[in-house]
């Protein structure tokens, strides 16, 4: 199993570490000149601000001097800053002679919209990272806010050579890709440290996690995300664990350390008070994600921070203990996850983190605090609010995003701006454009329960039962007179059909049929024909009743007549029926009434085989 034994650098003990190191990368795409058109890999630097979920277009200008951008650009009267109507500035310049920050920091400072750095040796890509923790190099890393990437010293020189030779370069910096965003669900991790007298980073550490609290408990609570914080530890060789550096900097005679906060070992915390609070901290996670609230674990350490910091010698347990009361955990079940940091054996929670730091997958190992991990790829950039929350958003599938992800602050709505350019239906107040974190897409809405269907961009139409119910189902429709008329209908393979006493295409025009002019009704001798809108009106002159069905005209008197015989007929047969259905009755009582007398006077005469017989007493007289 790799292990990281860092901790022994502190020890000054020789030792090799072998670890999987990812470079996260984003698309490179050139496109002009057409001799050097493509698209490259580029390796995303670990500070200033990646686009996460975007992209960024530009023009890449060598400088002609400070070519390695080691100093100021203001010293040569230099200014990359675009003119309006341009595109941004893409700074190339060299690797070499000083950190690569400094390099993005004075590229900034001059006006560049981002920076390529090309290699100066032919090798695979690395990560561009801060440099060792010092006064002076914190006090710009936190300042860039433009974002960096390495290109290999090939296509570094490609570039120089074109530019040489007076070709404009354009090219896009792609990071929509540099997240996996397969489902509505984000899944990420911090590998943190409770140490917070580590330097810059650790300061760095600390404010974002009090920033991005209140961010990641919304996200949290709405289950649009799965966080899970990891803490970093080391072992101590079998060789060593009885000597004072061990003793001092981990727990579980050697198995888990930490290094030693001031980096003095005679005096100040050590080592393993570090190790118990990061296990701590661990298991107020465990604790609280069992009942349900893994967001307790923000609360906890931004607490931790300010109430028990090391300078005012509060790093201790009974702090500890006072805010996780104070946030209502159960203490006794966060002892026994915890354990006993002094017994000779395996702590479950610390040996599944030191597991948990070997890649898996796409993701490398874990070497550098902190380290950001989203849906499996690790984070490269700043760690700051804004910065976190833009690569968290582009781990969602498009259209799943949380509101928090579309806010103003985060990105802008392009369906704002001529809707995008996808179809849209003003008169109902609908569009088929959606904005998401990457940008917009065209696909055709749901309205009440009614999917619309189409390409997204030029058309779009309800479909499936209650089209109707969503403006006409884009049919014809006109009210006039109190009276409603649609071409609309609910039938399969039927979208608008003009109603009954209209003609058209059912879609724009459906006109009204003059049923009187056209002779399609009211030809009977007597009728007099009134078209209306619609319909039409149809009567008959003299004392004469217009039959609609029949298209004919009758006389009210022989209908009357006709009315009264009807009804003479119907009171006969009604008498009949009362009649029949009388005499069914009583034939079928008279019967039953019978049937029951004639049974009687048999009983009386012959008695039934169920009977018992009757003794004969005159025969026994005369005997």
């Amino acid at each position: 199993m790799k292990q990281f034994v860092c901790i022994l650098l502190l020890l000054s003990i020789p030792f090799s570490c072998e670890s999987r190191f990812v470079v996260e990368k984003n698309s490179l795409s050139v496109t002009s000149p057409d001799s050097i058109k493509g698209a490259h890999d580029c390796a995303i630097g670990n500070f200033g601000i990646p686009q996460y979920g975007g992209s960024m277009a530009g023009t890449v200008v060598y400088p002609k001097e400070n070519q390695k951008s080691c100093k100021e650009f203001s010293d040569f009267s230099i200014s990359f800053k675009s003119q309006p109507g341009a595109l941004p500035t893409f700074l190339l310049v060299d690797r070499g002679d000083c950190f690569f920050a400094l390099k993005v920091w004075n590229a900034q400072k001059a006006g560049a919209s981002a920076v390529l750095v090309a290699d100066n040796v032919d090798e695979p890509l690395i990560t561009m990272d801060t440099p060792e923790e010092d006064v002076s190099s914190a006090k710009y890393i936190e300042n860039i806010t433009i974002p960096s990437a390495l290109v290999t010293k090939g296509f570094g020189e490609k570039l120089k050579k074109a530019i040489s030779g007076g070709d404009m370069v354009n090219l896009n910096l792609d990071w929509r890709e540099a997240v996996p965003h397969p489902d509505a669900r984000v899944e990420y991790e911090l590998w943190t440290n409770s140490n917070d007298e580590c330097g810059v980073k650790c300061d760095m550490l600390m404010e974002f996690v009090k920033d991005f609290k209140g961010a990641a408990q919304i996200l949290e609570k709405g289950g649009y995300t799965l966080f899970r914080p990891h803490y970093i530890t080391w072992y101590c060789p079998h060789a060593f664990t009885l000597s004072r550096q061990c003793k001092s900097q981990c727990i579980n005679k050697g198995r888990y350390c930490a290094p030693d906060p001031e980096q003095d070992f005679s005096s100040g915390y050590d080592g393993k008070d570090v190790v118990v609070e990061n296990l701590r901290q661990l298991c107020v996670f465990k604790v609280a994600n069992e009942t349900g609230k893994p967001w307790v674990w923000w609360d906890y350490v931004t607490d931790f921070q300010i109430r028990c910091p090391m300078k005012d010698k509060k790093y201790n347990k009974e702090c500890a203990d006072s805010v996780i009361k104070s946030l209502g955990i159960d203490s006794r079940k966060l002892d026994k996850c915890m354990g006993d940091p002094n017994a000779d054996s395996d702590n479950p929670v610390l040996k599944e983190e030191q597991d948990a730091q070997v890649g898996k997958g796409s993701r490398g190992d874990v070497t550098i605090l902190p380290t950001l991990v989203v849906n499996n790829r690790q984070y490269r950039g700043k760690l700051e609010k804004g910065a976190v929350l833009k690569a968290l958003c582009s781990g969602f599938e498009e259209t799943t995003e949380p509101a928090i992800c579309l806010s103003t602050e985060m990105e802008s709505n392009e369906c704002l701006d001529n809707n995008g350019g996808c179809w849209q239906d003003k008169s109902a107040n609908i569009t088929a454009c959606k904005d998401t974190f990457r940008g917009r897409v065209c696909e055709c809405p749901r309205v009440d329960g009614v999917q619309f269907k189409g390409d997204g961009y030029s058309h779009c139409e309800p479909s499936g039962p209650g089209r109707c119910t969503i403006n006409n189902g884009g049919c014809w429709h006109e009210e006039r007179d109190g009276h409603a008329f649609s071409a609309c209908v609910d039938k399969d393979n039927v979208k608008c059909e003009c109603p009954p006493g209209f003609k058209g295409d059912g879609f724009k025009k459906c006109e009204d049929i003059n049923e009187c002019k056209e002779k399609k009704a009211c030809q009977c001798p007597e009728c007099s024909c009134k078209n209306t809108w619609g319909s039409y009106e149809c009567s008959c002159s003299g004392d004469l009743l217009y039959m609609r069905d029949h298209d004919t005209c009758i006389s009210k008197t022989g209908s009357q007549v006709r009315s009264a015989w009807a009804a003479v007929w119907l009171i006969m047969l009604s008498l009949v029926l009362a009649a029949g259905g009388a005499y069914l009755v009583y034939k079928y009582r008279l019967r039953q009434y019978m049937d029951s007398e004639i049974r009687a006077i048999m009983a009386q005469y012959m008695p039934l085989d169920s009977q018992p017989e009757v003794p004969n007493h005159v025969n026994d007289e005369r005997a």
